[in-house]
């Protein structure tokens, strides 16, 4: 009798985002917008102990925070599955951030224009590392809208890194935003991208 060979299939490739950005910029949401499996959060209430050390401007009606992280995943066509890891935004928490960079393709930095100078220092931490990211202006009811290259001077982003709006609260403007921060992440490494 006869075999025939078969292929075996094509396993999709894994790739691991960093979803970060300031203290209420949508992190949390974002990862749970998107995630196609019920998502990990390690969220605590907001305690009298916060009074003086988080700053809740714009974000009054926050009531937790992320101390360690945020996990989910979205599998893009056949060909990616996306692991997100939601950083805590707080800088009590940053001592986080250096393990769950190790080995990321890249990051989105979710801003908030209530709070665009929590921004930066995602922005430095990601050009220190030499990390991918794009920036993706969160649109917070009520929040004053602004021009994209009015955020990019704002930010002082090279013109290279894409910057785009997108509603975390949504999952198809959060799919692409990641899907925006894959293809920018293949141009760096000259790398053939599927759609």
């Amino acid at each position: 009798m006869a075999f025939a060979r078969s292929e075996r299939p094509r396993l999709p490739t894994a790739i691991k985002i960093l979803v970060a950005g300031g203290f209420g910029a949508g992190k949390t949401t974002m990862v749970g917008a998107v995630s196609e499996t019920r998502p990990l959060r390690t969220e605590e209430v907001l305690t009298d102990r916060g009074i003086g050390v988080d700053d809740l401007t714009s974000v009054e009606a926050k009531r937790t925070t992320t101390v360690a992280m945020d996990f989910g995943r979205i599998t893009l066509g056949n060909d990616y599955v996306l692991y997100l890891f939601g950083t805590p935004g707080q800088e009590r928490f940053w001592f986080v951030w250096d393990e769950l960079a190790e080995g990321s393709l890249g990051a989105v930095i979710l801003a908030d224009t209530r709070r665009l100078a929590d921004c930066f220092p995602s922005i430095d931490y990601f050009e220190r590392r030499g990390t991918p990211f794009v920036v993706a202006v969160n649109c917070f009811e009520g929040a004053q809208k602004f021009d994209l290259d009015e955020v990019r001077l704002a930010l002082q982003l090279n013109p290279s890194v894409p910057i785009i709006m997108c509603d975390a609260r949504k999952r198809e403007s959060s799919r692409e935003v990641l899907i925006t921060l894959v293809k920018h992440s293949a141009r760096l490494r000259a790398e053939p991208v599927g759609s």
